[in-house]
């Protein structure tokens, strides 16, 4: 069963009033200068070099920057979940067919960073690979585009997309920014010559890359948007640990980490360099998870998942980790604050999210009891990167502790740990909800059965809940749509306790000053091709 058959009509308007942007950057800036090489620091390295595999900020910061799009959010109005601009179109073309086709024309004269020039059949290329993924490759984001029925080149510069229905989620799926455009003559000689190879058409060309240290650009002279690039250059410093970031910013080894520092970071950071520091901030469509995995007892019994996630605090969690991670909002499956979020009253009904945690916790032992395991001990699989990860794995298992579970933390590197992610090789497993432009119809779609979405991890099938979120995404009435995001969300989070949600990101970057043009968005996904930015110095 694929997800091709549940999504229709989704109304953009339901998703334009959801971000808050904090911004104490200067308001006007003056003309940009030209040269300069960006340091900054990635707290992580990627699986692979593939944008259309991975899903991953350690992927985007240091590659984004070598690959064009064909659309990409606004670099002036990164916040904005409607507001898109062309990268390697001429203009937004109107839909037609009743909304169904969607012609684009491609920009001529742009060139692949090894001279050969990048058509239509490129992009073509790029979009078969994302939307039907050959078989012995794996693309992230096949349930983006269940709405295509098929995308075609009739000459070198136009591409044209064919919907099965019109849908407003197309456009913002087509401005995901993992959506790098390749090379055909790459993948028709190698489907997954991209994993470990780099050849775009972006503003940066790959200058070299030492595993555990660095990834370099030098800048496109021949890049197609008149002027840009401003930097000579930039090169990608690998460090998962904080502080060793704090210092390599504080030292001026790095300007900036695009992912985010705690308020203490910032904090330091404020105190020690002031005017030399400019701080951006902004809610984050990101959350942390943790996921049973459903195929292993006592994790198949829905009593012991929902204990799991009646002993945690959440709304004490937020006031004390929110001061030393990069988490704070308390919210359900949508993001905080979006329309079709669950108010607070509606969230404290659900399990987990009660006032009283006394209250919670006793009835989290009494399940136990019930369940036969009382004294459950059990292994939490956890990313090895500071924040939030580590954090939040740390806390939850405080949390757990509270009820008399017993659990040991199994730290990994991103590699391993996607990879027992992708094999359910796991008791309960840190899990994570990160999206880019703001869209919680689509974004939810993490939540659903296992042989649906690429991104579900608790080895279940739930077809009651694929038809909430099929009825849901085919109606384009909000206040049905609000209602129908309730009883999905009390089915994940009660019901069927498939996956619980932890606290949601905040977004902080504390960045040296000098560094200018780039404007903070509501994902560390978006906005990180480096074409705009410019240093004041």
């Amino acid at each position: 069963m694929k997800l091709s058959r549940y999504l229709g009509p989704v109304s953009i308007a339901a998703v334009t009033a959801a971000v808050a942007i904090g911004f104490s950057g200067p308001s006007v800036q003056a003309a940009p200068k030209q040269g300069g090489t960006l340091n900054f620091v990635v707290p992580d390295e990627p699986p692979s070099w593939d944008g259309h595999r991975e899903t991953t900020f350690a992927l985007i910061h240091p590659f984004a920057p070598f690959y064009s799009l064909l659309i990409k959010v606004n670099p002036e109005n990164p916040s904005s979940p409607t507001d898109f601009v062309c990268d390697l179109c001429t203009g937004m073309p109107t839909p037609a067919d009743g909304g169904k086709t969607y012609t684009f024309e491609i920009k001529q004269g742009v060139k692949f960073h090894d001279g050969t020039p990048l058509t239509a059949h490129d992009i073509v290329a790029s979009f078969n690979k994302i939307i039907f993924p050959p078989e012995g490759t794996t693309s992230a984001r096949v349930a983006y585009f269940v709405m295509v029925e098929s995308v075609s080149a009739p000459d070198d510069h136009t591409v044209v997309f064919k919907l099965k229905y019109p849908s407003g989620a197309f456009i913002p799926a087509l401005a995901t920014p993992f959506n790098f455009i390749y090379s055909k003559a790459k993948l028709a000689g190698d489907i997954r010559w991209y994993e470990k190879n780099v050849m775009g058409s972006g503003p940066f060309k790959f200058a070299g890359r030492e595993a555990g240290a660095y990834v370099r650009g030098e800048r496109n002279k021949d890049f197609h948007v008149a002027g840009q690039p401003y930097l000579d250059g930039f090169e990608a410093i690998f460090s998962n640990k904080q502080a060793v970031q704090v210092q390599a910013i504080r030292g001026d080894r790095a300007a900036i980490q695009f992912r985010g520092f705690p308020p203490k970071s910032t904090e330091d950071l404020v105190n020690a360099l002031g005017k030399d520091i400019t701080v951006q901030e902004s809610d984050w469509n990101c959350v942390l998870l943790f996921t049973p995995n459903h195929k292993k007892k006592p994790f198949d019994d829905v009593r012991v998942r929902r204990a799991l996630t009646l002993a945690v605090d959440r709304w004490g969690g937020s006031q004390n980790l929110s001061r030393i991670a990069i988490v704070r909002a308390v919210g359900g499956v949508a993001f905080p604050g979006h329309p079709l979020a669950a108010t607070k009253a509606e969230l404290e009904q659900l399990p987990g999210y009660w006032p009283d945690i006394n209250k919670s916790r006793a009835e989290a032992k009494r399940l136990l009891q019930e369940a036969g395991v009382p004294g459950l001990k059990f292994e939490l699989s956890n990313r090895a990167v500071d924040q939030p990860y580590t954090i939040v794995g740390t806390w939850l298992i405080d949390q757990w502790r509270q009820i008399g579970v017993t659990v040991e933390q199994k730290m990994e590197p991103t590699g391993p740990f996607y990879a027992r992610l992708r094999s359910a090789d796991f008791d309960v497993t840190v899990d994570f909800n990160c999206q880019s432009v703001i869209n919680p119809l689509l974004d939810i779609g993490k939540f659903l059965s296992e042989d649906i979405g690429n991104e579900s991890y608790g080895a279940y099938v739930d077809r009651d809940l694929d038809k909430m979120f099929e009825a849901m995404n085919r109606t384009s009435d909000e206040a049905e749509q609000r209602k129908l995001m309730r009883q999905f969300e009390k089915r994940v989070l009660d019901e069927q306790g498939h996956s619980f949600v932890t606290l949601w990101w905040n977004r902080i970057i504390p960045h040296r000053s000098y560094v200018k043009g780039w404007k903070i968005s509501p994902s560390h996904y978006l906005n990180q091709d480096l074409a705009n930015v410019w240093l004041d110095k």
